[in-house]
C-alpha cells in the first residue's frame, strides 16, 4: 500500500519559515516525479513546486526565491522549505508522486499552513 504522509505545517507569522516533509512508503521516490500543490479556500489548486526524476526543480512565480523543493532518496522523503512566508501562502499543502507514462499518481492527505500575525 502506497502512502504519502505530509508533516511540518502549522501557524507562522508573516516573514517566518516552515519546512514541510512528505514521507513515502510503498514506493521508491527516486523513480517518481515529485511535487507540492496547495489549495486555499475558494481557490483552485495551484502547483507550487516540482522536482522531476531527472533532478531539476520548477517553481510557481509566486514562490520563486522563497521556497525550495528537495528530495532525500535515502530517507524516501521530499521537502518543501518555505521562507519569507506571506499571508497569501495560507493553504492546505499536498505532496504528490507520479509516473505519467505508467498512469501512476499518489497524493498525501495534506497539511495546513497558516500565515498570520
Amino acid at each position: 500500500q502506497v502512502q504519502l504522509v505530509e508533516s511540518g505545517g502549522g501557524l507562522v507569522q508573516p516573514g517566518g519559515s516552515l519546512n514541510l516533509s512528505c514521507a513515502a512508503s510503498g514506493i521508491i521516490l527516486s523513480i517518481y516525479n515529485m511535487g507540492w500543490y496547495r489549495q486555499a479556500p475558494g481557490k483552485q489548486r495551484e502547483l507550487v513546486a516540482s522536482t522531476p526524476r531527472g533532478g531539476s526543480t520548477n517553481y510557481a512565480d509566486s514562490v520563486k526565491g522563497r521556497f525550495t523543493i528537495s528530495r532525500d532518496n535515502a530517507e524516501n522523503t521530499v521537502y518543501l522549505q518555505m521562507n519569507s512566508l506571506k499571508p497569501e501562502d495560507t493553504a492546505v499543502y499536498y505532496c504528490y508522486a507520479n509516473r505519467v507514462a505508467l498512469g501512476l499518481a499518489y497524493w498525501g492527505q495534506g497539511t495546513q499552513v497558516t500565515v498570520s500575525s
